[in-house]
């Protein structure tokens, strides 16, 4: 376990480098002047060519490249021509909106296609496993903003049942920020109205993020659902007079949720990516909002920095779910 461990942050480790030096080439390549953006639109030449050595951007690529490095190492994105402000400070304030939607979306994700990857399963061949696979495929063949638009349509226009944009409702005061968490924030400080006004703003968007990912699950249980029932262990605990419920759930879900566990996470790194379309259509603040802006304003350092960021998150989740599946998995332990 503490090799397997060893390896694999060694190994997030280089993922991390190697995310850096495209992150850095990426700046490069990408159309437009970040010495002129910094500047401003109607600097004087004198004043970009000072922007240029501000920023380093007069030195050789490999000296660029190695005060980038010591940069990220101490925290540092550099500064937004947009806001004027340090891009890691806005995006603290940015990330953990949209990690609550996803946290959110990953929710609705499991409660909705693990029940019908086991359904599928136990009922193969019948009806019931079509429809099941229709719905998550239909679901998952659908543009995210397809979805959402469909769900403000039918559930906040028509029906009038949940608020169709933003975070809280416009009577609610959300009262101070602690961790940036718009519900975990409202309940700290025993605000049950904004709280709930923060849920229900939830629900829709995080329904939209959601869709486009079950199929991916479901599929994963279904399958593998299919292959622990068909063990020795199975056909023993039914042998011995065990409840089929029981049999299901103490043990062949244990065995066939593992599978799924590396799924959820490059999930979550997929979703915080995909938050820009859902964020934009709901009107919630988040990091996927700050990447429209930083993309509209042609502010390159901020466009860098959040495509750093979510692939930190991604390496990250990977890093943790596999720790995570050699833990839950004896077989591996003892390998």
């Amino acid at each position: 376990m503490r090799s397997f461990a060893l390896r694999r942050v060694a190994l997030a480790f280089v993922v991390l480098v190697v995310l850096a030096a495209v992150t850095f080439l990426m700046a490069q390549v990408i159309p437009g002047d970040p010495a002129r953006t910094a500047a401003g639109r109607t600097a004087s030449p004198e004043a970009v060519e000072s922007a240029r050595e501000r920023l380093g951007l007069d030195q050789p690529v490999p000296a660029q490249f190695a005060d980038y490095v010591g940069r990220l190492v101490q925290g540092d994105l550099g500064t937004s021509a947009f806001t004027h402000r340090p891009i890691a400070d806005d995006l603290a304030e940015a990330i953990p909106p949209s990690i609550e939607l996803v946290l959110a979306a990953m929710l609705i994700n499991l409660l909705v296609a693990i029940p019908l990857g086991v359904i599928g399963a136990v009922r193969r061949g019948t009806y019931t496993d079509g429809l099941s696979r229709v719905v998550v495929v239909v679901g998952s063949a659908l543009p995210v903003f397809w979805v959402a638009l469909l769900l403000q349509l039918v559930f906040a226009v028509e029906l009038g049942w949940l608020p169709i944009t933003g975070q809280f409702g416009a009577d609610v005061d959300p009262g101070q920020k602690i961790t940036g968490f718009v519900v975990l924030d409202s309940l700290l400080q025993g605000n049950l109205a904004a709280a709930w006004s923060g849920i229900t703003h939830l629900i829709l968007p995080a329904t939209a993020l959601a869709m486009s990912f079950m199929a991916i699950i479901a599929r994963t249980v279904r399958s593998s659902m299919l292959s622990v029932l068909e063990r020795d262990y199975i056909t023993l605990a039914r042998s011995k007079g065990l409840t089929e419920r029981r049999v299901l759930s103490h043990h062949a879900m244990r065995n066939a949720l593992l599978p799924a566990t590396t799924i959820i996470g490059m999930q979550f790194g997929w979703m915080l990516g995909s938050t820009v379309l859902v964020e934009t259509i709901f009107g919630r603040a988040g990091l996927g909002a700050y990447a429209v802006n930083a993309v509209l304003q042609s502010d390159l350092l901020a466009v860098v920095g959040v495509v750093l960021v979510v692939g930190v998150f991604f390496v990250l989740a990977n890093l943790i779910v596999d720790l995570l599946y050699v833990r839950l998995n004896p077989r591996l332990r003892l390998a």
